[in-house]
């Protein structure tokens, strides 16, 4: 099967989303690596890195003894991704352009991380059945993905509501999972990986506590925009992309009430 589109690209706007993104997420990922277990020493293979933040975590949990591979298909987020580790001097971290699926590497990985990958695979369950073959024997695999089906406002903030909404029908019309909870659980099993230990963490507040997620509610439907166009979801004057973040905001504020965010969900097993 072919992977659904990814809606969300790699625009200069889209790579500074995933870095304001990070501030917002980053705990949730760190929280996950730790918990399945990665630690000073170990050799990680990161899957579509993106920027590198996540090679970056990894890359700090396992210290300078340890060695962190980065991998991406496409060639402005490697360049972007190595840029940043020279600007920071991580001499453990590298990153290679090209699928790790379907790469070879020179000698097997203590640990397999990746976020907000296998929601726009056609079948993650093959993924991670290959990706589990760069595994040494008692390797751990980690990934953090999304569940978008917990989300709400109350009192209803119609314009987040909105916004939700039509993100989620987006990554639907082109066959991508927004709501990866069952589907992840069940992408380990079809690997013939373990049973996953899993967790979630979201976020619960108003526009105070909430303000960093509904911003990045706002530049996630910036970022999808002309998927939504494409498939007659919803317009830019439908979004009002300048003025949104301020003014779901300023929504919730009114209206005194909180909302519930997108769900981080993390699983993780050893073969």
């Amino acid at each position: 099967m072919k992977d659904p589109a990814y809606v969300l690209g790699h625009s200069e706007f889209e790579l500074q989303r995933l870095e304001r993104q990070e501030r917002l997420i980053g705990p949730s990922t760190r929280e996950y690596l730790q918990g399945a277990g990665i630690g000073p020493g170990m050799r990680v293979l990161d899957v579509g890195s993106g920027t590198g933040v996540v090679a970056f975590l990894a890359a700090e949990l396992v210290g300078p003894s340890g060695e962190v591979i980065g991998t991406d298909r496409a060639p402005l987020a490697v360049a972007t991704a190595r840029s940043a580790a020279a600007a920071w001097g991580l001499g453990n971290v590298l990153f290679r352009e090209g699928d790790p699926a379907e790469m070879a590497f020179e000698r097997p990985f203590d640990a397999v991380v990746g976020r907000y990958v296998l929601w726009c695979q056609a079948d993650p369950g093959a993924m991670l059945r290959k990706l589990a073959k760069h595994l040494r024997l008692g390797g751990v695999i980690v990934f953090h993905e999304m569940d978008w089906s917990f989300v709400r406002s109350d009192p209803p903030a119609p314009t987040y509501d909105r916004c939700c909404r039509w993100i989620t029908e987006t990554f639907e019309r082109v066959g991508t999972g927004a709501n990866m909870t069952a589907r992840l659980h069940r992408a380990f099993l079809d690997a013939g990986l373990p049973p996953p230990t899993m967790r979630m963490r979201t976020v619960i507040g108003d526009a105070h506590s909430a303000a960093e997620w509904l911003r990045a509610t706002a530049d996630l439907a910036i970022s999808v925009l002309p998927a939504m166009e494409q498939h007659g979801i919803a317009t830019s004057a439908d979004i009002g992309g300048d003025t949104l973040s301020d003014r779901i905001v300023q929504e919730v504020a009114s209206g005194g009430g909180i909302v519930v965010g997108r769900a981080e969900i993390g699983a993780w097993s050893r073969v």
